[in-house]
């Protein structure tokens, strides 16, 4: 909550999350996801693109570390499985974060065309959201790995680490069209408050 609140004000809000700490998730077990069959995200692979394994790539032992705790977190969330027999398979890529934690990646990207779909105008919304005293922004915990792969479309996702390799069984961060299909999702689900 903002620091200009007034006392009131933030005490009427942290009545409504109490009140309703059961529509909220705490940690990664309590999110159920998106119903599959409302939405999920497909990969729409280039015909002309084959296939590609890549071999493992030696890694540091801080990325290796972080990898190898990302994995763990993405199986507890059942949000990866592991995976035996697979054409598709890349190394992760790690990506340092603002806050100086490591983002775990896979690309697939140069094998997908771009979902053209159309995002928000930030101005439009900036607008109107002027003039108001209080207003609110909601944060979906882990948004794009609420939303599944289709099922046919989750080996194309495998990656390679020391141990084992793996496949994405949600939509994972920093996928080409992740952002078009969150945004679709997103128009979906509010589309009576968005008119």
């Amino acid at each position: 909550m903002g620091s200009q609140l007034r006392k009131t004000d933030s005490n009427r809000v942290k009545c409504v999350v109490r009140d309703n700490r059961d529509l909220f998730a705490w940690t990664a077990s309590y999110m159920p996801g998106i119903d599959p069959k409302f939405l999920c995200h497909r990969l729409a692979v280039c015909r002309d693109a084959r296939p590609v394994a890549q071999k493992k790539r030696k890694m540091g032992d801080e990325k290796r570390k972080a990898a190898n705790a990302e994995v763990k977190k993405l199986l507890q969330a059942r949000f990866i499985r592991e995976v035996t027999y697979t054409t598709w398979l890349a190394n992760v890529v790690l990506v340092r974060k603002s806050n100086g934690k490591w983002r775990m990646c896979t690309d697939l990207n140069k094998a997908c065309p771009k979902d053209a779909y159309p995002l928000p105008c930030i101005d439009r919304l900036v607008d109107g959201a002027s003039g108001h005293s209080i207003f609110s922004f909601l944060d979906a915990y882990s948004g794009y790995n609420q939303i599944r792969m289709h099922p046919s479309d989750e080996e194309k996702m495998a990656f390679i680490t020391e141990n084992a390799n793996f496949c994405y069984q949600v939509m994972p961060f920093g996928l080409k069209n992740a952002g078009a299909t969150y945004q679709r999702l997103m128009d979906r689900v509010f589309r009576e408050q968005i008119g």
